[in-house]
């Protein structure tokens, strides 16, 4: 048996598979101020409900939006910056790129650091690795005394080149440890050690910022495993779509950064064909990740805290490994309001698990996407989550008034105009994120799932000019599930920029070799000796300012390099290059063990008697506003049925609209397909 775990901003998911697939699933509020005690709980609650055994559970794998959270609400340690003398401020002047070049008044997020709390620090290596100012001693050590007398908990170091000769970095955090044992440090030589100054600073000062916070949660953690009966250590999902020890995950937190929505594109790849779009709503995001030649593309730019969601630059930039994905403010608890100009706006500020939407009934009075999904009839207010929780149906129709009396339109009108935006608003994110990546989305299945997916999903790919949607086995909690098809897995980087003419396979096949055994060290100690290694280049052509990733291929070199370079370079912009050089800048390597033999077919118990479970008013302008609407249970379809809509599919921990129009056919696998 094994356990996927995903917490969320509104919900906390949980999935059990076994030799026969899904076996038990589970939702539960997500309790901010303690999540692990929502695991505690929707454990003990899943176990029992399933006839499950924890001493039979082998693995728990788990996913969190913890470290999103505290660097978006500043809950991390009080932290300080060490940086080569004349740089300190690097981490307040970021980028010359202004992502609204003309408005004065653009926000961006405050530094981690606040400047008196960051250091100039006398030293000073060449971009060549040569030392030209040497390390101040004396003025490390007199510094750590004082930040230790000023309760600092975190410290990161971040000098000039210390990703070509990382001695000065080492050589602080030793003084630091003799004179302040008890300060937390973080290198940028071991946490990004590429090249970029801002985005090096950026993501190493974010690491040791939630590094106390994420290590007590993940200690609290295992401890309410262990007292469930759960006797195997817990694995952490990255955001790489690999998996973590514990003691890896609290040492580099900034890699779990996206965990959870890493287990709906994994599974989503697992499930679909070589090319798809995966769209998961949850309750706070949607998030839109592109998969191609069977797996979800990955970058090494990431944003946090952004001002303005779909605009880089707007954020806290993190370089590590995530899985390419755009997330939009617009989730199940988003909140709809009336903007200065009159027009209806939805999100991105949500109202969460607390106090959650106005038909939760828990004190929230904001009128938010759910609330207008069970205005418009697509949700059963006695089928909530199985049954597990009643919506206020009377509330969600107060709640979506309001918004009706100002635009002067009827309540059904103003919640169907609040579930087409945010359909429109998710249709619009994907267009784009999909043309850039070379692909057309009128031409991509797209994969829904998340509580809310399935019910935007056919409205998204109509937008969009999709095909149809499939909303897989156990869609609600589809990210839990894919934890547990995930293998154990590392990025490991080195900086090296040169044109390739002017290197030599020697010099680059001694840098692979050194972090392919550093991948097999780190692997090791989880158990894995069976590890494979993938190598990477990230190249440009000689004057670009960005790089893309290119396969480093076997056989003569350079050209083979360079052919794949090309090939890539096409595939994404549809044309080749000017008539320049080709340069290299980072080195990579993904090491990882074997993925795990898990099978996400649905082997839940089947319900007896007639899948119809009767009908309800649902409300589908196209045939005229409010029409009888056949209702199905998902666990009484078989394969090959198929439902004409419009119709509603139910099931504990989601529900599928079939809208008019469109036919439902279940597959093989229980995924149910909709032909928009």
């Amino acid at each position: 048996m094994k356990v996927g775990v995903d917490i969320g901003g509104t919900f906390t998911d949980l999935c059990a598979v076994d030799g026969t697939g899904i076996v038990a699933v589970g939702k539960v509020l997500t309790t901010h101020d303690e999540p692990a005690r929502a695991v505690e709980e929707g454990l003990a609650a899943l176990f029992t409900g399933a006839g499950i055994a924890a001493s039979d559970v082998e693995q728990v794998v788990h996913g969190t939006t913890l470290v999103t959270n505290a660097l978006i609400e500043r809950k991390g340690s009080r932290t300080a910056l060490l940086a080569t003398a004349g740089f300190r401020d690097v981490l307040e002047m970021r980028r010359e790129h202004r992502y609204e070049l003309y408005d004065l008044a653009i926000e961006l997020p405050e530094p981690l650091v606040p400047r008196h709390l960051r250091f100039d620090v006398p030293e000073r290596i060449l971009a060549d690795g040569s030392v030209h100012i040497g390390l101040d001693e004396g003025y490390t050590r007199k510094l750590g005394r004082e930040l230790a007398a000023r309760g600092i908990g975190a410290v990161a170091i971040c000098f000039l080149h210390a990703f070509t000769n990382p001695a000065h970095e080492r050589r602080a955090a030793e003084v630091l440890a003799e004179v302040a044992p008890g300060l937390r440090v973080a290198l940028s030589s071991e946490v990004v050690p590429e090249i970029r100054e801002f985005e090096r600073t950026s993501t190493t000062v974010a690491n040791v910022y939630v590094q106390d916070l994420t290590e007590r949660y993940l200690r609290d953690l295992e401890h309410r495993l262990r007292r469930l009966g759960v006797t195997g250590a817990p694995h952490i999902m990255l955001s790489n779509g690999g998996l973590a020890t514990v003691d890896t995950a609290a040492r580099y937190p900034i890699r779990i950064l996206e965990s959870g929505p890493a287990g709906g594109a994994i599974a989503a790849a697992s499930l679909g064909p070589a090319d798809l779009l995966a769209f998961d709503m949850g309750g706070t995001t949607a998030k839109l990740c592109l998969i191609a030649d069977g797996a979800p593309l990955v970058t090494h730019q990431f944003e946090v805290d952004r001002k303005y969601r779909l605009l880089p630059g707007s954020g806290l930039p993190v370089q590590v490994p995530v899985i390419d994905m755009i997330e939009i403010g617009v989730g199940g608890g988003s909140i709809a309001r009336i903007d200065a100009l009159g027009l209806l706006t939805v999100g991105p500020d949500s109202a969460g698990s607390e106090p959650g939407p106005a038909c939760y009934g828990r004190g929230g009075t904001e009128p938010t996407v759910t609330d207008a999904d069970l205005v418009l009839g697509y949700l059963d207010p006695a089928y909530f989550l199985g049954g597990g929780m009643t919506l206020d149906a009377a509330a969600a129709r107060e709640a979506i008034g309001r918004i009706a009396e100002k635009l002067g339109v009827s309540v059904e009108e103003a919640a169907w105009g609040i579930h087409t935006s945010v359909n429109e608003d998710m249709a619009n994110a994907a267009r784009v994120h999909a043309v850039e990546r070379g692909q057309d989305p009128a031409k991509l299945p797209m994969y829904t799932f998340g509580g809310a997916g399935p019910v935007h999903g056919a409205g998204v790919a109509r937008a969009l000019g999709a095909p149809s949607i499939v909303a897989p086995p156990a869609a609600g909690v589809l990210s839990a599930a894919g934890f547990l098809t995930a293998p154990l897995a590392f990025d490991f980087v080195r900086s090296a920029r040169a044109a390739v003419h002017d290197l030599s396979w020697e010099q680059v096949d001694t840098l692979f070799a050194e972090m392919e055994a550093e991948g097999a060290a780190l692997l090791a100690k989880s158990g894995v000796d069976d590890v494979t290694h993938r190598r990477i280049a990230e190249m440009r052509y000689s004057g670009q300012g960005y790089e893309i990733r290119v396969p480093v291929p076997g056989g003569s070199w350079p050209d083979t390099l360079i052919d794949e370079f090309t090939a890539t370079y096409r595939a994404l912009y549809r044309r080749s290059g000017p008539e320049v050089g080709v340069e290299v800048l980072n080195w990579r390597v993904v090491s990882s063990g074997p993925a795990p033999d898990v099978t996400l077919r649905l082997a839940l118990t089947k319900s007896a008697g007639n899948a119809r479970k009767g009908s309800r008013k649902a409300y589908f302008p196209s045939a005229g506003g409010f029409v009888d609407t056949a209702v199905f249970d998902r666990y009484r379809l078989e394969p090959g049925d198929r439902v004409d809509g419009p119709a509603i599919v139910e099931e504990r921990e989601s529900t599928v609209v079939v809208p008019p129009g469109a036919c439902c056919v279940v597959r093989g696998d229980a995924g149910l397909e909709v032909t928009v």
